[in-house]
């Protein structure tokens, strides 16, 4: 049974008649496209808006162009091949010389939660320092059960984001997400410390360090580099702020 688009021509040995073929196919998918080289010569020029292409397959594109989305050509020849021009039998595969693109989602809704919860132990961590400071250079004493309620609002953050995000965009999950976690930790700390000033405080860093990991996460090729240059910066705070504390003296009850 014969599948897809077939048109009959006459042709016979001796018409050296030059023949012409074009047709325009509107495509639908989202994953990738790619070209068997079953001519003499297999010349494809691809253009496309989507930035992020990904050339793979047997022959990769004598020249492309990247910027703003891509331009690509490729040019094989049928002696760059794995099959000859005519064979009998099932000697040959070509499948195994095919080459295209894949059109690759840079970063979804599943794979930017995935990379925010990376940061989810350095986040809770930094968060229980200031905790700790605060018992420090304030003389208030907070329980450990307090430390893991905070914790547990932390984590459940995450739960929302990847729950919301299935209905919504990141963005919009990210935000409603973070508001929820700082407002609960805010109100807890204001409740717990008798204090509106720290819990602005807390509430204050806890959106800096939210708007640290929103950044990082949508940024694509400098992540890393923006990461270490935050982690590195925090340190130097941590550091900074704890530098006249006297750890072999310290004393809550005071």
């Amino acid at each position: 049974v014969q599948r897809g688009i077939f048109a009959a021509i006459p042709i016979s040995n001796s018409d050296s008649t030059q023949y012409n073929f074009k047709i325009n196919l509107e495509l639908k998918g989202s994953q990738k496209i790619y070209f068997s080289p079953i001519g003499k010569t297999t010349d494809v020029k691809l253009t496309s808006s989507w930035n992020s292409p990904s050339y793979n397959g047997s022959f990769l594109p004598d020249d492309k162009d990247d910027i703003n989305g891509f331009n690509a050509h490729w040019n094989i020849l049928h002696l760059n091949r794995d099959f000859p021009q005519a064979w009998t039998g099932n000697e040959y595969s070509i499948n195994n010389s095919d080459f295209g693109v894949d059109l690759i989602l840079p970063v979804d809704n599943y794979q930017k939660t995935y990379r925010s919860i990376k940061y989810a132990i350095l986040f809770i961590a930094f968060t229980f320092i200031i905790f700790f400071f605060i018992e420090v250079m304030k003389k208030v004493f907070i329980h450990p059960i307090q430390y893991i309620l905070v914790g547990f609002a932390l984590i459940i953050f995450y739960t929302l984001l990847l729950s919301i995000g299935e209905y919504l965009s990141f963005n919009t999950a990210f935000l409603i997400s973070a508001i929820a976690t700082i407002l609960l930790i805010t109100a807890y700390v204001k409740t717990i410390l008798k204090s509106f000033s720290l819990a602005t405080l807390i509430a204050g860093i806890l959106t800096i360090l939210y708007g640290f990991i929103f950044i990082i996460i949508q940024v694509q090729d400098y992540a890393l580099l923006i990461g270490s240059i935050g982690v590195f910066l925090i340190l130097a705070l941590v550091m900074y702020f704890s530098r006249k504390i006297d750890w072999y003296n310290l004393n809550l009850n005071e």
